[in-house]
């Protein structure tokens, strides 16, 4: 039985964290992490830098195909 490819786009932005929950990075596009950075909060461009958890279960499900060999 040959290996699953990894969608690699889904394997950078997302990790398990200790405890096993699935951790997601922010997007930069339309929120502005990166473009015209002047503009935003200081408050809003930390928050860029940490990870939120994934909590939708059939978001969690897709990641599992998408990124098979992810989990810890």
């Amino acid at each position: 039985m040959p290996k699953i490819k990894t969608y690699k786009g889904a394997a950078k932005r997302f990790k398990y964290s200790g405890g096993g929950k699935l951790l997601r990075t922010h997007g930069g596009g339309k929120n502005g992490a990166g473009h015209l950075r002047r503009n935003r909060s200081k408050r809003r461009l930390r928050q860029f830098g940490k990870m939120s958890q994934v909590t939708v279960r059939g978001e969690v499900k897709r990641l599992k195909i998408l990124a098979p060999y992810l989990d810890k």
